[in-house]
């Protein structure tokens, strides 16, 4: 469990008055995986945001997670985050009331894993992630991933610099060099 009272951060994040932003959590854990829930409050524009996941592992090499979020945004008027269809908040970051996600992850060996997910919200935003990655040697990995992004209403929130311009779909990928200590 977790109870926590939070000051934020950024322009849009940290607090304008002396209420926290409110935060709590629950999590279940079992060997079949774990079901955990969180709710927040966001006291700058008295919204509430909350996401339930389930984890399972459904064998030694498959693991699968599903989550689902919803918030309020009848507040989030302000034109920081905001649309005239809906905002996003501090703890709200997807667009519209809802949004879900789903991915897995099969361990082709100790040392490689193939991970993916996807993700959909309520202003019709469609994201896409595969990777593959690789432990060169303990506390080493490199990860080389692709990524896709169907912009629903994402241009319409201010954000069109993240897409190209004329279209509202996207492919990018990255290469990471891991090290943990």
């Amino acid at each position: 469990a977790v109870l926590s009272l939070e000051e934020g951060s950024g322009v849009v994040g940290t607090i304008d008055s002396y209420v926290p932003h409110v935060v709590g959590g629950l999590k279940y854990t079992q060997g079949w995986g774990a079901i955990t829930g969180v709710v927040a409050y966001d006291s700058n524009y008295e919204e509430v945001a909350g996401k339930v996941r389930l984890d399972v592992n459904a064998t030694d090499a498959i693991s699968l997670f599903i989550m689902a979020g919803y918030g309020t945004d009848d507040n989030l008027t302000d034109g920081t985050w905001a649309i005239p269809a809906g905002g996003r908040g501090f703890f709200k970051q997807w667009g519209g009331n809802w949004a879900v996600w789903g991915g897995g992850t099969y361990k082709f060996n100790e040392k490689t894993s193939f991970n993916t997910q996807i993700s959909y919200d309520d202003w019709e935003n469609l994201g896409i992630a595969a990777n593959i990655a690789y432990d060169i040697v303990p506390g080493f990995t490199v990860t080389a991933e692709v990524d896709y992004l169907h912009a629903g209403q994402f241009d319409d929130a201010g954000f069109s610099n993240w897409t190209n311009a004329d279209s509202k779909n996207s492919v990018g990928g990255l290469l990471r060099f891991q090290r943990s200590f």
